[in-house]
């Protein structure tokens, strides 16, 4: 009896050790199983990242491929018709010509429209008057108007060099110089005249700037004739007419932008007269909702060689790079 008591406790311990032996053997299972599916998930999640990132840099790449696209798209000039729905539109009363804006295709692309514009050249403009300002109130300097005068000739001939050149002419071949190498800096350019002649007067001019560039820059020759050097038309310190708009909101553009110009065509080599400005009550900054001068780059007695008009037109671009920096 007391082996057979013996040999049931052996069975009872042997089925014991069974029991825990499959215990242990499903705990490891369990914990394996979690440890897999760990290592899954976080096998998983670098492979969705890596999804993502791929997404990504397709989304940047078609961005990249469309705006390349729309770049190529882009003409290399347009031409910008009147619209009478501009603002100080109703005003000008020779309109019938039309401006071209060129697009730069430089790589460097600097994102400014600016207008250049060639002074006179407009048939028949000496016939027609408008208001010297928008408000009707009377010019507070004399000029090519007198002072107190309300209103002044649409657009004048311009005066004539000692060597027998329109000043038209010389302002023409000054302006497409600047085109040109402005182009090649990255800017966008505005033409106002190409021509002898464009059917566009003072404030048409300057309307159209207003609508489409950044900046005017219109190019004179003084009616002096003792080559004084080159200065720009500032805005006179008058209290009633700095108070006038849209001179009251742009006059400090106007200044700061002719003084760029100046110091720029001054370390390029240019003669500057004077302090390199003079304060005239003007039709385009009286008119002007943008940055905008008249630039008087030498008299009837300057040189117009191609070597001093290069220069002018170099100092000129100089000033629009430092202007926009």
């Amino acid at each position: 009896m007391k082996q057979f008591k013996v040999g049931k406790k052996a069975v009872k311990a042997a089925v014991l050790l069974c029991l825990l032996a499959v215990i242990v053997v499903v705990c490891v299972v369990v914990l394996m199983g979690n440890d897999s599916d760990t290592a899954d998930s976080d096998l998983s999640e670098p492979k969705a990242e890596s999804s993502q990132n791929t997404a990504k840099q397709a989304n940047t790449e078609e961005e990249q491929d469309m705006k390349t696209t729309e770049e190529q798209k882009k003409p290399e000039k347009e031409t910008i018709e009147w619209n009478p729905d501009w603002e100080y539109a109703d005003h000008s009363k020779i309109h019938t010509g039309s401006a071209v804006l060129y697009y730069s295709q430089a790589e460097d692309l600097k994102d400014k429209v600016i207008c250049i514009n060639a002074g006179h050249g407009t048939e028949g403009g000496s016939s027609e008057s408008t208001l010297c300002h928008p408000d009707g109130s009377p010019k507070v300097t004399g000029g090519s108007t007198s002072e107190g005068a309300v209103t002044a000739t649409a657009i004048n001939e311009g005066t004539t060099l000692l060597n027998g050149t329109s000043e038209a002419e010389m302002n023409l071949r000054v302006a497409k110089l600047v085109k040109t190498k402005l182009l090649e800096e990255g800017f966008h350019v505005l033409m106002i005249r190409e021509s002898d002649d464009v059917q566009l007067d003072n404030i048409a001019r300057t309307v159209i700037a207003n609508n489409h560039a950044d900046c005017h820059i219109s190019i004179h020759y003084d009616s002096t004739e003792n080559d004084k050097g080159a200065f720009f038309i500032s805005v006179p310190e008058n209290e009633s007419y700095r108070s006038m708009e849209p001179v009251a909101s742009h006059w400090e553009e106007h200044n700061a932008l002719g003084q760029a110009l100046i110091e720029r065509m001054e370390e390029e080599g240019v003669p500057i007269y004077s302090s390199g400005s003079m304060a005239i009550d003007l039709t385009q900054t009286s008119y002007s909702t943008i940055p905008s001068v008249d630039l008087e780059v030498g008299d009837r007695g300057s040189s117009t060689s191609d070597e001093t008009l290069e220069t002018i037109a170099s100092g000129i671009a100089a000033g629009v790079s430092s202007y926009f920096k």
